[in-house]
């Protein structure tokens, strides 16, 4: 008896050949088409090399990442205090390439139109890799905007959080030559509703914008805790101010910021969120003293713009996977890419994908633009219509894609799993759904020019009796002030809507377009994945979506 006959029980086939080592940005067609859209062609390149970064090396460290996740010791051996959280070399990684590519700086240091689209595809790009690291790299990117109301403030900081240079050493700002920055604003008893903040500021000496403070109090959610400072909101004689607080003194002593524990998360595991304290805390106030809120908003349009860029690239990932599967996974002798429910729900999925993409990068050009009037008011009105909806459509969206790839995308070794913990982060961090809608409403009410800004943007249709429709249901809606507030997250679905398509039908795939307004606008739209209408180009939105060449 041969018994090397039992050794092996079967050959494996049916299964799609490995995605590693791809580059991202070559196997996304809309992605190219976008940024070049918008302003972006120029930092082609620049976008390609980071591509293959995410698809390689940033891949790879994204899973041991997040199977190592960070570790707090909130002492050493001989019982002195550290506060100290300890991650892997592979979370070291993905953030030293983030910075040194750009992802925190480029719009501030290389202020050219396109700048802010390329460096959201880039991010983009990162977030499909790894998606815990966005979070301190969005908030030091973020930190610019507000940092620049304090000038005598920035004129310390910001070379070196404009730096490309990342240094993770728990050591003075003097002794580095790039530092990142966190967030710490929500407290148990407030949440959203940061204007209940009990922390209180205490002058050192001089009191005032720019001047030394101490404070006292808890944030009940201080993201990255590692970060060299933090922008973080305490109660003054005048109301809530913002301060920036490092984590040591100018004498190089460790500050009075405690951390007391490590927030165990749905997701998000890669980055260590957090609950800390300070006692006496050395901080400077930035901004006027009582507008805490205006000051921070600053840095917070920026980070909703990037849950916008990161749910976006959730969502592509997931159609990436699903869609590469389902081109080389056969059932019944057929293609499942080639079967037509199967081509009904990718390309539904795809379409999703792209829509988001879409209104995020658009988003970008108008930040390019913040001086043009029309960009500025679109701006301060997507910032919360596309927070809103894009996040709001990840997780569903991710979970049919799993769903394509049957049991092979609900197992660890899969990154959908990861993808579908990752994507309700978005909605939540930053202001829910219902604080964005109230924003929208907000926007539309109080700053004058944002409703005409709106119109002026959707047009008359471009053509499209279904678009047309859609933006005269819209005109007629806002004029019915009654129980607006009930009817926000209508509203705000209609906007994003309305924008996506009006987008879609300007690029000039008519695939993509039709079979997005046949979904999206009227009767057809508010159903599962997976129920477009007949008459789609299913076969060539499908093609454009999947990875091509494997």
């Amino acid at each position: 008896m041969n018994l090397h006959q039992f050794a092996e029980t079967h050959e494996v086939t049916n299964q799609p050949p490995s995605l590693d080592g791809t580059n991202l940005y070559r196997i996304d067609l809309p992605l190219q088409a976008w940024s070049r859209a918008f302003g972006a062609g120029w930092a082609d390149a620049r976008i390609d090399a980071y591509g293959a970064l995410a698809g390689g090396p940033l891949m790879a460290a994204g899973f041991l990442a997040n199977q190592n996740k960070p570790v707090f010791s909130s002492h050493d051996r001989y019982g002195h205090r550290l506060d100290l959280v300890e991650f892997h070399p592979a979370y070291h990684e993905l953030m030293r390439t983030a910075i040194e590519h750009g992802l925190t700086s480029l719009p501030w240091t290389d202020p050219q139109p396109g700048a802010h689209v390329a460096r959201a595809a880039m991010s983009y790009l990162h977030s499909q890799a790894e998606a815990g690291s966005g979070c301190p790299l969005t908030m030091t990117f973020a930190s610019v905007p507000a940092l620049r109301l304090q000038p005598d403030i920035a004129k310390r900081w910001l070379p070196k959080i404009l730096a490309t240079e990342y240094d993770p050493r728990n050591v003075g700002m003097a002794h580095k030559a790039g530092v990142t920055i966190g967030m710490a604003m929500t407290e148990k008893q407030g949440g959203t509703d940061v204007r209940a903040n009990t922390t209180k500021a205490y002058p050192v000496g001089a009191a005032g914008p720019g001047q030394a403070y101490e404070l006292v109090g808890h944030k009940w959610f201080c993201s990255a805790p590692m970060c060299d400072a933090f922008l973080t909101l305490a109660q003054t004689d005048k109301g809530l101010t913002c301060f920036l607080l490092p984590r040591h003194r100018p004498d190089d002593t460790r500050n009075q910021f405690y951390i007391q524990r490590l927030k165990n998360k749905l997701g998000n595991s890669s980055n260590a969120s957090s609950e800390v304290e300070f006692r006496g805390a050395l901080a400077w106030m930035i901004g006027e003293e009582g507008r805490g809120v205006p000051t921070i908003i600053e840095m917070v349009a920026m980070t909703r713009f990037d849950c916008m860029v990161g749910s976006s690239a959730l969502m592509r990932q997931a159609l990436t996977q699903a869609s590469h599967h389902c081109a080389h996974r056969r059932v019944s002798g057929k293609l499942l890419s080639e079967q037509p429910l199967m081509q009904n729900v990718l390309a539904d999925l795809a379409l999703e994908s792209e829509a988001a993409l879409a209104l995020s990068l658009r988003m970008g050009r108008a930040l390019d633009h913040l001086a043009d009037a029309q960009e500025d008011k679109f701006a301060r009105l997507v910032t919360a219509v596309g927070k809103y909806w894009i996040c709001k459509r990840a997780p569903a969206m991710i979970n049919e894609a799993a769903e394509c790839m049957g049991g092979a995308g609900y197992v660890e070794d899969s990154i959908l799993p990861r993808l579908y913990r990752e994507a309700p982060v978005n909605s939540t961090w930053e202001g829910s759904g219902n604080v964005q809608c109230l924003d929208v409403l907000r926007a539309l009410s109080k700053e004058p020019g944002v409703l005409d800004a709106l119109f002026d943007e959707l047009g008359d249709g471009h053509g499209d009796k279904r678009l047309a429709a859609h933006i005269r249901q819209l005109h007629a809606a806002f004029k019915d002030t009654g129980d607006i507030q009930y009817r926000a997250r209508q509203l705000t679905e209609d906007i994003a809507l309305g924008l996506q398509a009006k987008l879609l039908l300007e690029a000039g795939n008519a695939a993509v377009s039709d079979g997005f307004i046949a979904s999206r606008l009227g009767d057809a739209s508010g159903r599962a994945y997976g129920t477009l209408p007949r008459g789609v180009e299913v076969q060539a939105i499908v093609a454009r979506s999947t990875p091509q060449g494997f």
